[in-house]
């Protein structure tokens, strides 16, 4: 038998398979979709939490306000110094008149705060900006230990206590996922590998006779596994249609409430990749399953 005809026998009796047992299949196929959108919800709100990280580092910065005798030269020097530091991608002086329009930049119609000021009460600064691998709560502490107490700093302002709460959120929300998709998955592939097994009992005598004639293992047992594969496959594409329809309605619902959750950023779905890799996971799910009943049920003689 050639290849092609091969492949063309597998696919007939797999699909022949999952056409006799149309009730078993849908329960498979409904059960794989409900595990991959539970997973699938986590999979998106981690997607939208982890853009807020990404473009709040990005622009993540660690302020080092000077002491008022440091001059401009010596400010200069000062970020050379800190520029060496592990970790730092770069250091900009902020001087005190820089600073001051900053301020009034900022503030608006507000500006008139200022008016009754005799100076200029903004001190200059440094703005450090972390190294993409840095930009996490270990990275800025180990930043404020390498600059605190160096001469002219006099104080340090930083976002690691916020950086490290939502670090905490997200990984907490990893794990949840992971547990619950953990559950639903065993549950799949309970469901998947029984309907494989009452498809090895209902084709017990083809089995056997395959067997008798000389069929290896792998050839009796590729349709029952490529049964699983399409009951996979088929349940993580209805689960990835459920999700977008809920995503679309989510959107449209509460936009740019979403928006303004996210860091006034459009929410964003799972791109190509990702899809294919969610119907990808559903297919060995299915596939687990399937050698999961051969491994138990099939006994050829």
């Amino acid at each position: 038998m050639t290849s092609l005809w091969r492949a063309i026998y597998f696919i007939r009796t797999a699909t022949d398979g999952l056409r006799s047992s149309p009730v078993t299949t849908a329960v498979a196929v409904g059960t794989i979709a409900t595990t991959l959108v539970v997973m699938g919800v986590f999979g998106l709100a981690l997607k939208q939490m982890s853009g807020i990280v990404d473009r709040v580092g990005q622009d993540l910065t660690v302020s080092a306000y000077l002491e008022p005798s440091v001059d401009d030269a010596a400010a200069r020097a000062l970020a050379t110094r800190v520029a060496t530091v592990e970790g730092v991608a770069s250091v900009e002086v902020v001087t005190r008149e820089e600073a001051l329009r900053r301020f009034q930049g900022v503030a608006g119609d507000r500006t008139g705060l200022l008016d009754g000021l005799v100076e200029n009460p903004l001190p200059a600064s440094l703005e450090i900006s972390l190294a993409s691998g840095e930009r996490h709560e270990e990275g800025i502490e180990r930043l404020v230990e390498a600059i605190r107490g160096l001469p002219g700093i006099a104080e340090i302002e930083h976002g690691q206590e916020w950086v490290g709460t939502y670090e905490r959120v997200l990984a907490g929300l990893r794990a949840v996922s992971m547990g619950l998709g953990a559950v639903f998955a065993l549950a799949a592939l309970l469901i998947v590998s029984n309907t494989i097994r009452l498809a090895i009992y209902a084709r017990r005598d083809e089995v056997e006779i395959l067997a008798l004639v000389g069929a290896s293992r792998g050839f009796i047992g590729t349709p029952f596994l490529l049964e699983g594969a399409l009951q996979g496959a088929a349940g993580s594409l209805l689960a990835l249609g459920v999700l977008y329809l809920g995503f679309r309605v989510v959107v449209a619902v509460s936009g740019s409430a979403l928006a303004f959750l996210i860091g006034h950023a459009e929410p964003v779905f799972f791109d190509a990749p990702e899809a294919i890799a969610f119907v990808l996971a559903g297919a060995a799910l299915g596939c687990v399953g399937s050698l999961s009943a051969l491994g138990s049920a099939w006994r050829p003689a």
